[in-house]
């Protein structure tokens, strides 16, 4: 090839490897400083389309989880007022049976019965005043309640749940029972009995949905876990292969400067053939 000054094809050479150099070496340290291998759509636009589907998936699915754990807390403040009128059931049911031998007189018994009314009317306070937020939860004024747990819009991301629990002593039938005299004692055992089946049904509902909960928060968990590991082989920075791309573009770019301060120079032998 003829010794030119006009253009220098070495140099134009070296310049536009150079550029290309430099292009990688800022592609490594974008993807090694933000821990993603597509910095840009043109890395790779189908990965990067699929990535954010993904993204906001898993992102509904961490929501629909905070509404199961939301609605697990909601039974379990019902569950737990159920439980405090049992354990008031329980008691009048042994000062029924206290009440009910002569081995006690009548003073005795209305001493015991002074403690029965003050347990039916905290029964009756924890029924109407137990609620979650705004909601109440054991005065049978309940409806049906949907709990949104999927990441999608469609009706198999809803449970769906019947809140009918009724604890009242209106409900549970214990309204104006007394252990003043023996046969009311006696009577007051078995309307106690029938008072603690009921709560034992309402009880038992609250397990069952509670049961359904947690089966469904642990599906959430094993989603999210997928998802996040299919995101991260699509989206995340590859470091041991960035790392390489950053010291391989910036040994090329040293030897593209080399190669190009050598080809500027190159002319200047067509300037000595001048002289």
């Amino acid at each position: 090839m003829g010794l030119r000054i006009s253009t220098n094809i070495s140099a134009i050479t070296a310049q536009r490897n150079l550029g290309v150099q430099q292009k990688r070496n800022a592609h490594a340290l974008s993807a090694l400083s933000s821990g993603s291998r597509i910095v840009t759509a043109a890395d790779d636009a189908a990965g990067l389309a699929i990535s954010e589907n993904i993204k906001g998936q898993t992102r509904g699915i961490a929501m629909a989880r905070q509404n199961a754990f939301n609605a697990g807390s909601l039974v379990q403040v019902s569950e737990g007022g159920l439980n405090e009128i049992n354990n008031i059931m329980i008691r009048l049911r042994e000062l029924g049976v206290q009440a009910a031998s002569d081995n006690i007189g009548d003073v005795e018994r209305e001493f015991l019965d002074t403690e029965a009314q003050q347990l039916l009317e905290e029964s009756n306070r924890i029924a109407k005043t137990t609620r979650f937020g705004s909601r109440m939860l054991l005065d049978g004024t309940g409806e049906e309640l949907e709990f949104h747990v999927g990441a999608f819009g469609d009706d198999d991301n809803i449970v769906r749940y019947k809140m009918a629990a009724d604890a009242t002593n209106s409900a549970l039938g214990i309204d104006g029972i007394s252990i003043a005299d023996k046969q009311s004692a006696r009577d007051l055992l078995q309307t106690v009995d029938e008072s603690l089946t009921k709560i034992g049904k309402m009880r038992a509902d609250f397990g069952a949905v509670q049961s359904r909960l947690n089966t469904t928060t642990s599906n959430l968990d094993i989603q999210y876990e997928n998802l996040s590991a299919a995101n991260s082989r699509l989206r995340d920075a590859d470091v041991a292969f960035e790392s390489a791309e950053m010291a391989s573009s910036s040994l090329l770019q040293q030897a593209a400067v080399g190669v190009m301060a050598q080809a500027n120079a190159a002319p200047q032998a067509a300037l000595r053939l001048l002289g």
